[in-house]
Order: structure tokens, then sequence, then C-alpha cells
């Protein structure tokens, strides 16, 4: 009897120690903060900066630079390709947390987003079928049907020096929801040129009974957009790309992507 009732008592001891240990437990214990995940917008064919891989996967030189940011910088990251005349909208709107695809700082940009620092350095290229004897100075004249990406630079410039001096009617530029789709019409015979940024649009062109017959150059600059309010992921961005800039692995990118 007497031993049934140390059982016992120590039964209830240790119950009672496993109950003040889970309550221990549970007042001092504080639930994993949410890691946060920076969605990173790109243009999907944009070429080497950013586009979608036959696997459905994010790649190119921004891309690529994005992940090392990331890594260095202990930032969580996807990437959502966005049309390009919408991709501001969707920073502003919250669907994405910034842009990372060979966008040229404006002033007219500047007034929506902030930028980092200047990575790189673009020209606009304009391209012919071979053998169509369109020259440059029809283009730049106003006498060509141009063909370009919705909401891009090489867009904006035409509006501003050929359409808007009165060089050029505006029906006489065509635009697409991307590059691509233009020098597809290029090539059909739709459109008589296609003006757009020169790496991207060299190796858009690859391959392709097309040539390049002149440039503009307006030494466009790239750089990370973001929310206005977003100064602290500017910093950490910033700071990133600075990094990444020194490091040799910025030449390997350049190297990957044949953009010497």
């Amino acid at each position: 009897m007497k031993s049934m009732k140390v059982i016992s008592f120590l039964a209830v001891i240790t119950a009672i120690l496993v109950l003040c240990a889970g309550c221990t437990q549970t007042g001092t214990e504080k639930p994993s903060p949410e890691v946060k995940v920076y969605i990173v917008g790109i243009d999907g064919q944009y070429p080497p900066f950013s586009y979608v891989d036959s696997s459905g996967n994010a790649t190119g030189f921004d891309v690529d630079s994005m992940r090392w940011i990331a890594e260095k910088k202990g930032l969580a990251i996807e990437f959502q390709p966005i049309a390009w005349d919408g991709i501001i909208p969707a920073l502003q709107a919250k669907k994405i947390d910034l842009i990372y695809a060979g966008m040229t700082i404006t002033d007219e940009r500047k007034e929506k987003v902030n930028f980092s620092t200047p990575y790189w350095v673009v020209n606009q290229d304009v391209v012919a079928n071979k053998g169509s004897n369109v020259t440059v100075e029809d283009v730049l004249s106003g006498k060509a049907i141009i063909g370009t990406q919705r909401g891009c630079t090489a867009a904006m410039w035409i509006e501003e020096n050929l359409i808007g001096k009165g060089l050029m009617p505006q029906n006489n530029l065509k635009l697409y929801d991307n590059t691509p789709l233009a020098v597809n019409d290029l090539e059909s015979g739709r459109i008589d040129a296609v003006m757009y940024d020169d790496l991207s649009l060299k190796d858009m062109i690859q391959g392709k009974e097309i040539e390049k017959i002149g440039s503009v150059e307006t030494k466009e600059e790239f750089g990370i957009a973001v929310r206005k309010e977003d100064t602290e992921l500017l910093s950490t961005l910033n700071e990133g790309l600075e990094a990444l800039m020194n490091d040799p692995y910025w030449q390997e990118l350049i190297s990957k992507y044949n953009m010497k």
C-alpha cells in the first residue's frame, strides 16, 4: 500500500513538472517571423539581361546579378516576368518589390520610382532586313515604318525626336508587347526597321537575315527601381551592387552573356 502511494505521488509530481515545463516553453518561445520574399519584376524577353528560358526559368545578366546580391545580403527573392509597359504600375501597386531588368533611368520614371546607382550603359541600334536598301537615314528622317517595344526608351526617343518634331507620322511607329514580335514582323516585311537597346537587339537578330544599319547614341544608364518609400531596400541593393561590380564574378557574368 505504501509503495502504491509513493508511485501515485511520483506520478502526480511528474505530471505537474511536465505541465509546468509546457507552460514555461509556451510563455518564452516566440514564433519564427516569416521571411520576407522580395518579388523581382523582370522583362521575360529581354536577353541578355533578363528572359525566361525554354524550361520556364528566369535567367540573364540581371537575374544572375540579383541572385548574387540576394545571397550576399541575405534576401529571399522570386522573379516575376511582367509586360514592360505595366511594370512600373505593378511596382507601385505592390505586386512586385523591385525592377531589375535593364530599366533606363529617366527623369519621367524618377518621378514615380527611385533608382539604384547605374550599372550599365546602352545605346539604340537600328536593324533592317539584309538587302532591303533601308538606311538609317531613312529611319531618322521619318520615311521608314519602325517597330519597337511598347513603353521602352526607343519608343520614347522616336516619339520625342521624330514624331514630336514633325519628321515622322504617328502611323509609322508600330508598337509591340515585346521586341521579338517586332523582329518577327520585320522578317515578314510588315515593317521596315526595328529600333531597340543595342545588346538585346544584337542577341535577338542572331542567326537571322537581319543586319544593323546604324545606331543612335543615347548613352542610357540602367538602374534597379524600387518604390519611393523603400529607402532601406534601395540602400541594401546599392551596397550589393557595389560589391558585385567590384567582385570578379561581375566580369564572369559579362563574359558569360557576351556583353563586351
